[in-house]
């Protein structure tokens, strides 16, 4: 059972799509419709990860042309970068389906997505971290290789 059958989605709740101001979409607003393979070139993504991303809930309500064809919007690619950028911290998939839940439950999970959030900022501050103690110790091997103290 996916979320999205567990999950009633209202088609009056707003979107917070979270991503920080759009780099520009490939198309001005108002015509906004892509197919699959115009998202597939756009996003880096295959269609198989998109439609996994949809059947998992992790997209949902794409609009769908007469004949049944995917058209994504100008939101969608926000979502998509948005999720993008999670799937960099290392946020499980999960997670960020179930953040997805979330957003479509509306504002009052305010507080139950910035926790998830916040805990994910967490990890990747410990990450960072990590990198720069492994960063340090790189840096101390090839300075002595510079030396030719090896």
């Amino acid at each position: 059972m996916t979320v999205m059958e567990t999950t009633p989605v209202s088609t009056q709740t707003k979107v917070d799509v979270c991503a920080s101001a759009p780099e520009g979409h490939p198309r001005p607003d108002g015509q906004d419709r892509y197919t699959i393979s115009e998202v597939v070139a756009c996003t880096g993504l295959t269609a198989h990860t998109l439609r996994w991303y949809e059947r998992i809930g992790l997209l949902p309500d794409v609009d769908r042309s007469h004949t049944g064809q995917r058209r994504y919007n100008n939101r969608d690619l926000d979502w998509l970068a948005f999720v993008g950028k999670l799937r960099l911290t290392g946020m499980p998939v999960a997670h960020m389906v179930r953040y997805a839940e979330l957003v479509r439950l509306g504002e009052h999970t305010f507080d139950e997505r910035r926790e998830l959030l916040e805990s994910t900022r967490r990890d990747v501050l410990n990450r960072i971290a990590e990198l720069r103690d492994t960063l340090a110790v790189l840096d101390f091997k090839i300075d002595l290789y510079g030396k030719g103290n090896g």
